[in-house]
């Protein structure tokens, strides 16, 4: 066989290595094409379960939403919580902890089994259990919660000494309930009724959700009057109603609207001039409550704009309105005129024909918004319509004494305890009330129970320590509870209050109620309170 030259050679190679690339160059072009036709196919498909998922979204009813956020903030938080405690546990060595290679080194051949055969792991329960779901799954181990629940023992241990803080005044009552298992782990004096001052505003907004529902809207109407040039404003006791300017889709019912409606309305049926009256005959008994003409309450009628406020703002103290309808009818007065609409002489207080035909309304935002704001702010105004609302609802008087009634029949409907519990007003003012911390810590149960879906607000409208409501002042930024502890507060001369939810070092979710009477320093007892909520939130207390 003759032997190949060199320039033969390297023309073969370099025949075989053109070849080679032309080879590659079909072969990418190919797997480019169909990457480009699996990745086009991919997208069109995400895209398609992207906008299901949206619809769905959307048509997800508010409370199922409120409580899927929930659930994903609480998972969020205790998967921050087990990285902490992973880092915390260390040192490690190879994916596992020095001290347990130690340990094992003592008894044996480090990183080998001994002592049986092989049995299946341990399952392992989620960081934190989900509102309203089943109790924790078994371990096959011990047969117990894979997240166990804290010990009386181990809460009497860490909060017995911080309830002998002399600010906490002579009167105590103390409960701790484990949300997954709905029992009380520790408690003292739990059933004892004392004043709660606003944490009672809990007990007035289950009352509500229960007897009217979450969605439940509050209308505020303009109806025909006895003559045809008459008009009626009608109070449907919306204490959020305002007369300012409103943004977005989903803001509190205004004035403006129902001026723009009215006026729509009545330029169509022909000119004025009109007459405007206004009813407010949907409450009865006192306007004003026992505390008096206060910075913290309106008189409480069924119609005013933004709570009577005689200032720019939207929660808290401020000077109040002597006749706060008489003023909502007014403005609105006003407000027709700018819009066109000529209206005779100044509103006049007066009843609406039953059956009157609606020329125009605007309804509050839901129910369970009206919660949440109540909550978060310790809104008294608000506190006190529900309690009204929910009389209505069960068909008592609209006045303080039959809100009272309707709202102790309907905590007794939700089998709540009731020993020595008297509530004399929504709102918390009132020193006549008197309930336990085993009621309220009760009420945060049931809200966080799959059963009552409807009681959610109680939950999502709490304060978060250190950052929103009336606990954003307090907790400094290094305590243990910030963000953590979320909470209602009660706050009279002599009264301090706190109830909510924490989540414990396991990632256990517990609800507490600490109610306090006769306190002498406010800022020291609320500082005794959180010190106690922070506790929950710092250990497994086993």
């Amino acid at each position: 066989m003759p032997e190949a030259r060199s320039w033969q050679v390297r023309e073969w190679l370099s025949h075989r290595l053109s070849r080679g690339r032309r080879e590659l160059d079909r072969m990418r072009g190919r797997g480019l094409r169909e990457w480009n036709r699996v990745r086009g196919r991919g997208l069109r498909e995400w895209n398609r379960v992207r906008a299901r998922v949206r619809r769905e979204w959307r048509n997800t009813p508010r409370e199922q939403r409120r409580t899927w956020q929930l659930v994903a903030v609480s998972a969020a938080t205790g998967l921050v919580v087990a990285v902490v405690s992973v880092l915390l546990a260390g040192p490690w060595d190879g994916g596992r902890r020095t001290a347990e290679r130690a340990r094992a080194t003592e008894d044996g051949v480090p990183g080998e089994r001994h002592g049986g055969p092989d049995r299946p792991a341990p399952s392992a329960a989620p960081v934190l259990a989900a509102l309203g779901t089943r109790p924790a799954p078994r371990s096959p181990d011990s047969g117990g919660d894979a997240v166990p629940p804290p010990t009386g023992a181990g809460l009497a241990d860490t909060l017995e000494p911080l309830l002998k803080d002399p600010a906490l005044g002579g009167e105590r009552s103390v409960a701790v309930m484990d949300v997954t298992t709905g029992q009380q782990v520790f408690g003292a004096k739990a059933g004892t009724a004392i004043v709660p001052a606003s944490t009672i505003k809990l007990a007035t907004g289950a009352a509500a959700l229960s007897a009217l529902g979450p969605e439940h809207r509050i209308r505020t109407s303009v109806v025909a009057g006895a003559g045809k040039h008459d008009i009626v404003l009608v109070g449907g006791g919306d204490p959020t109603l305002t007369a300012r300017a409103v943004k977005g889709a989903d803001h509190p019912a205004a004035l403006r609207q129902l001026a723009d409606a009215t006026a729509r309305a009545l330029k169509k049926r022909g000119a004025g001039p009109y007459r405007l009256g206004y009813d407010t005959s949907l409450y009865s008994g006192p306007k004003l409550h026992t505390i008096g003409p206060n910075e913290n309450l309106s008189p409480v009628v069924p119609l005013m704009a933004d709570e009577g406020r005689k200032d720019d703002s939207d929660h808290g103290p401020a000077p109040r309105a002597e006749d706060p309808a008489a003023d909502a009818a007014g403005v609105f007065a006003g407000m027709l005129r700018d819009r066109g609409v000529e209206v005779k002489d100044e509103p006049r207080a007066g009843k609406a024909a039953k059956g009157a035909r609606t020329v125009a309304s605007v309804r509050s935002q839901p129910l369970s918004s009206l919660v949440e704001r109540m909550l978060t702010t310790s809104d008294n105004d608000i506190a006190e319509a529900l309690s009204r609302q929910t009389a209505i609802a069960a068909g008592e008087p609209a006045s303080f004494e039959g809100g009272a009634k309707a709202v102790t029949q309907r905590l007794r409907k939700l089998e709540l305890p009731l020993g020595g519990v008297r509530i004399a007003d929504g709102s918390g003012l009132d020193r006549a009330d008197h309930v336990s911390a085993g009621l309220l810590a009760q009420v945060l149960v049931r809200a966080a129970d799959r059963g009552h879906p409807e009681l959610r607000s109680l939950l999502t409208g709490l304060p978060v320590a250190g950052f929103t409501g009336t606990l954003r002042t307090r907790y400094a930024q290094d305590a243990v509870g910030r963000g953590v502890v979320r909470a209602k507060t009660g706050t009279l001369t002599g009264v301090n209050s706190l109830a909510g939810s924490v989540v414990d070092a396991d990632g256990r979710l517990l609800v507490f109620a600490y109610l306090t009477n006769g306190t002498t320093d406010a800022t020291g007892a609320q500082r005794a309170l959180d010190r106690m909520a922070s506790a929950l939130a710092n250990c497994g207390c086993r």
